[in-house]
């Protein structure tokens, strides 16, 4: 399982999908390989709302913007036991 944190206040966003990650891998700058955080603005959920990201995934970018102009969130995975 995957899920995503807003990375400031560790808050659970919620789960994704490994399709759902890829998209953000591919989508956005990794500073280095194991880098697992990312900015995210309302502009930038516009852009993969037009990329035609999936529908889940810009509702949890939305939830965790809350009004914001930025946050950073990040994701970890975690072995179902």
């Amino acid at each position: 399982m995957i899920y995503l944190y807003e990375k400031e206040s560790n808050k659970l966003l919620g789960e994704i999908s490994e399709a759902q990650l890829q998209f953000l891998v591919e989508q956005l700058e990794e500073e280095w390989m194991e880098d697992q955080d990312y900015a995210i603005t309302p502009l930038l959920v516009e852009v993969f709302e037009n990329e035609k990201a999936d529908a889940k995934l810009i509702s949890l970018l939305r939830e965790a913007l809350g009004g914001k102009g930025e946050v950073e969130v990040a994701w970890r995975r975690q072995e179902a036991n």
